[in-house]
């Protein structure tokens, strides 16, 4: 079964007019709870549409700091059926019960993040991007995001590397495919100093805090940021590019990386 069929379902409706109603079909994307479990015990069941539930699950415990490196996992078990994932911890540290918690779709995580407990990203003077790049990278997820494309009730967002996409991902929930990349990269122990994050999403301080605490230092989104987010990103030393569409964009941090010349290294 492909990720297509497996996150979506066919249903009758109907389609009305102002002078006529006949009955029709659709395909709509699923909604299921993915029950996160951090050594056997329940830690936060999350909203989504059902795909790569090890990625969200270890996504989703390295953007809250549960983790952050690969080898701090003894073992993980997947039951895609039941819509769990169990993360097993070298170190068996009990989840305080104050933590476990409900996602939402949305991604609300009813609980505030203290920045000072992160530091501002070191990123070499030569990683940069020209505005042409941005825009065939968004036009590429754009392109590629099948789900959306089919049922328009998904965002996408995409892990590039040297301006190409090497991974994407769909979801109900932005915050969601923000953290299965982030999961995709602990898995496939993918150094992300010099990534690029691509979304179709709005981009919120929740959001920054993931791709700051990823130490990706390039956003490029579809859409725009909130005041708390660009504030954010200047703390970051994050660039965005924000609102990529009809050929043009706006840069709202660190314009300095966004460079128009043949030349350039993301390397």
């Amino acid at each position: 079964m492909s990720n297509l069929d497996q996150a979506t379902k066919k249903i009758k409706l109907f389609l009305a007019g102002a002078n006529s109603i006949t009955e029709s079909s659709t395909t709509v994307i699923r909604e299921v709870p993915l029950n996160v479990n951090l050594n056997g015990e329940a830690y936060a069941t999350i909203a989504c549409a059902g795909n790569h539930l090890d990625e969200l699950a270890l996504g989703f415990l390295r953007s809250e700091r549960i983790i952050t490196h690969w080898d701090e996992i003894l073992k993980m078990e997947t039951a895609e059926r039941k819509n769990s994932v169990n993360v097993i911890l070298k170190s068996k540290k009990k989840s305080p019960e104050t933590l476990k918690k409900n996602i939402a779709s949305s991604g609300a995580r009813g609980k505030s993040i203290n920045a000072n407990f992160f530091s501002p990203l070191n990123v070499p003077e030569e990683f940069n991007i020209s505005p042409k790049s941005a825009l065939e990278l968004m036009e590429e997820l754009l392109d590629k995001s099948l789900l959306h494309n089919e049922t328009h009730g998904t965002h996408c967002s995409a892990l590039a590397q040297k301006e190409k996409i090497i991974a994407l991902r769909e979801d109900i929930g932005r915050h969601n495919t923000i953290d299965m990349l982030g999961g995709y990269a602990l898995l496939k122990k993918i150094d992300l100093s010099h990534a690029i994050i691509l979304t179709t999403g709005r981009i919120s301080s929740e959001i920054v805090y993931k791709v700051w605490n990823l130490g990706i230092p390039l956003i490029v989104s579809h859409s725009a940021p909130t005041t708390k987010a660009i504030e954010l990103l200047h703390q970051a030393n994050i660039t965005l590019i924000g609102y990529v569409r009809d050929g043009k964009m706006n840069i709202y941090s660190h314009e300095r990386r966004v460079k128009i010349e043949a030349k350039r290294n993301l390397s």
